[in-house]
């Protein structure tokens, strides 16, 4: 089993031009769409993340039920869910504002302990800079670690909700000694700093940086790089993208049993190039559509 630990939210999506276009009601957050992509590719998976009571959660619930994710793991509480106004350029780009203050997933707690089937914990987004539900996701990564789980990271850089900057530079350098496999965009590389080899050496067996239509690139401990081009699809927009390659390369991990970081270096040139360019056309597939729709395992075969 994979579990996703962070947060659920609603984006409020477009759905025409203008500053105040209708905005439709989305399930969402990075976490979420990590474990809804799982689900839809077909790998055993739980989310850990404090939902709330109100209609949008019931209806994160659902979307999480439909998708066979396990629940076990999930809180609930009685403040309103967080919501994300998202905003569309013409590329298909998406960019966020946020509404954070007093909402349920702010005050997740640390579990005692992961699901016994945990094969690996993935971690990201919000979930790991709004207080004090951070420091319980970040006391719950360097657990996991430190008990020989397979951890991985996507930062997915939301500045706006980043009021010290530096100070979460230097956090998240605290947080990769205890990471397996980190995962980030471009974007988010060039707002933290660093390159993939001071990375590398702070402890992940292996960086995959997404470029958007450009493509991945893996580097991985043992100095090897690993380059796919992107596919090519008509874009309608970008949500869930970055969250569906998590989900893509967690899964296709799993299926060679690479879930360890001896693993991810192990696999070479031809398993790193078969595992992103699963991850592109997932991507890819997600891209295509409205929203965070990622694909389901029948629309892009086996791993």
């Amino acid at each position: 089993m994979i579990v996703v630990a962070g947060e659920a939210l609603i984006d409020l999506v477009p759905q025409g031009t203008g500053a105040l276009a209708d905005l439709k009601p989305a399930l969402g957050g990075g976490p979420y769409n990590t474990a809804v992509a799982l689900g839809r590719l077909g790998s055993p998976a739980a989310f850990c993340s404090r939902i709330s009571y109100d209609a949008f959660g019931e209806a994160l619930l659902d979307g999480l039920r439909e998708a066979k994710v396990d629940l076990s793991a999930v809180q609930r509480g009685m403040e309103p869910t967080t919501l994300a106004v998202a905003t569309i350029d013409q590329s298909g780009s998406a960019a966020y504002s946020f509404y954070v203050d007093g909402t349920a997933d702010r005050l997740f707690t640390a579990p005692p302990e992961l699901p016994a089937a945990a094969r690996a914990v993935s971690f990201g987004t919000c979930s790991l800079v709004l207080e004090p539900g951070a420091s319980a996701y970040e006391e719950l990564m360097r657990s996991a670690a430190a008990q020989g789980v397979f951890t991985a990271l996507d930062p997915n850089i939301r500045a706006g909700l980043i009021p010290d900057p530096d100070g979460y530079r230097a956090r998240f350098k605290s947080w990769l000694p205890s990471v397996s496999l980190l995962k980030l965009s471009e974007e988010d590389a060039l707002w933290l700093g660093g390159t993939p080899r001071e990375w590398l050496a702070a402890g992940p067996a292996a960086v995959v940086i997404t470029q958007g239509g450009d493509g991945l690139t893996a580097f991985t401990q043992d100095g090897a790089v690993h380059v796919v081009p992107g596919e090519e699809v008509d874009v309608v927009d970008t949500i869930g993208a970055g969250d569906t390659v998590n989900a893509a390369l967690l899964h296709g991990l799993a299926a060679q049993d690479a879930l360890s970081a001896e693993a991810l270096v192990g696999l070479g040139a031809e398993g790193w190039t078969r595992l992103l360019r699963f991850a592109a056309r997932a991507a890819a597939i997600t891209c295509s559509r409205a929203g965070a729709e990622p694909p389901y395992a029948s629309e892009l075969g086996d791993f």
